[in-house]
């Protein structure tokens, strides 16, 4: 079964073995594409992840519902013959964020439903993330409170599954600061306390009791924390072991668990590697992987324009800036100071707020617009040098193929190998 290498993760944590698996937090075709293309190629699972603010019920930012998702993601696995029996999707901070605005009763009443979806389409990765107050609560919720909600959303879960399924694993907990990076200034970032990890666990365990959830329970995972690492628009703070062993230790107190990792994004291979020897063994990133991608199209741009197949003004990237001034509601409370940094933000931070845009038909139709100016031909190995220049040695090396979707995929791919060797998934062929 999918999640069983899932359940495995204390196991191996437990005996020595450096074994994690990477989560794949975007719902960008491409970027699908490339993880499933990897997982063919090395024979390993592939674990898929959608946020309550991409899928949902209602569609989400995405516009698709989970068993829309799931659908759009089967789609590409069998366009790439990737066996979805392989296949682990999941479902990141299921509860009330998106609902937050409204008063608690109706926006938990909306997460039941939303979370009912995701179990029913056949998600079995579940991440209970309650811990965000609602309309005239406060901002973050006492533990209590928030364990009885996961629980309740658990309880919703566990109604909802199809007849013979899978049943799902949980996570639990949450990391500080809001996923998706930073909002302030990175210099104040606390590693979380071994004995508020305990609590959490120990809340939701007696909150799941409460509901007569114990089998759920024992499918809890992972727990989400906080290791040290987040970035922000411009900065990242890099893991640093030491200053987490106290709470890596944690997991020889409670062995059913392991550690999920938020915000990995943009880590050096080195220090994820240490993350998944410390138990944080569950590998999440999302932006870096479009912000890759991103990288890649402006690239290709700026090659377009050089070989003349492409006017200064028909560049995606252009296309991008007049799209987020014209609509500014995914990046205007997020960017700050004057319009030299709000354009350098608007493009280019590692928060990657323009991943929000691709999905847009005026998005859509400018990269169309550049692939079908490339087509299917070579691009000049100078030409990648000159603007795809991290792309570079691995074409020349590997002989990989230089036409313009090959050099995005290839973009994405570097940083999913970057992880999966972290995870030691491309040595062992986890399956």
């Amino acid at each position: 079964m999918s999640t069983a290498m899932l359940l495995d993760l204390p196991r191996q944590h437990r005996a020595g073995e450096r074994v994690g698996i990477v989560s794949i937090c975007s719902a960008h075709p491409l970027v699908v594409e490339s993880a499933l293309l990897a997982g063919r190629e090395n024979r390993h699972a592939v674990l898929i992840e959608a946020t309550c603010n991409q899928v949902n019920q209602d569609g989400g930012y995405t516009g698709m519902t989970p068993l829309d998702f799931r659908q759009f993601v089967e789609a590409i696995a069998a366009k790439v013959g990737f066996d979805t029996g392989k296949l682990i999707l999941g479902g990141d901070h299921l509860g009330p964020n998106p609902w937050k605005h409204l008063p608690a009763d109706e926006a938990m009443e909306k997460s039941r439903v939303m979370i009912a979806a995701f179990a029913a389409a056949g998600f079995t990765k579940l991440h209970l993330d309650t811990s965000m107050g609602c309309a005239a609560e406060p901002v973050a919720l006492p533990d209590d409170v928030t364990a009885e909600r996961a629980a309740f959303l658990a309880q919703a879960a566990e109604s909802a599954l199809p007849a013979g399924g899978e049943k799902p694993v949980y996570i639990i907990g949450t990391e500080v600061p809001v996923p998706g990076g930073a909002l302030e200034a990175l210099d104040h970032l606390q590693v979380t306390k071994p004995a508020a990890a305990l609590d959490t666990i120990e809340v939701h365990r007696r909150a799941f009791a409460a509901r007569g959830l114990s089998d759920p329970f024992s499918r809890v995972v992972g727990v989400v924390v906080q290791p040290g690492v987040e970035f922000g628009n411009e900065d990242v703070v890099v893991y640093e072991p030491a200053k987490a062993r106290a709470l890596s230790d944690v997991l020889q107190q409670a062995p059913q668990f392991v550690f999920e990792a938020h915000s990995t994004d943009y880590q050096p291979e080195t220090a994820l590697s240490a993350l998944v020897a410390d138990g944080f063994s569950i590998l999440k990133v999302g932006p870096a992987l479009t912000f890759a991608l991103r990288e890649a199209i402006y690239g290709l741009d700026q090659v377009a324009v050089a070989l003349g197949v492409l006017s200064p003004r028909q560049t995606v990237a252009l296309a991008m800036e007049e799209l987020m001034l014209r609509e500014p509601q995914h990046w205007q409370k997020y960017y700050h100071g004057g319009d030299a940094a709000l354009r350098v933000q608007r493009h280019f931070s590692y928060s990657d707020r323009i991943r929000y845009y691709w999905p847009h038909p005026d998005a859509v139709s400018a990269v169309n617009r550049l692939m079908a100016a490339l087509g299917s031909s070579t691009i000049p190995m100078p030409l990648i040098s000159q603007f795809l220049g991290n792309l570079h040695s691995a074409v020349a090396i590997d002989g990989h193929a230089t036409d313009a979707r090959s050099l995005l995929l290839l973009a994405i791919r570097q940083q999913i190998d970057l992880y999966a060797r972290s995870a030691r998934t491309l040595a062992h062929g986890n399956s």
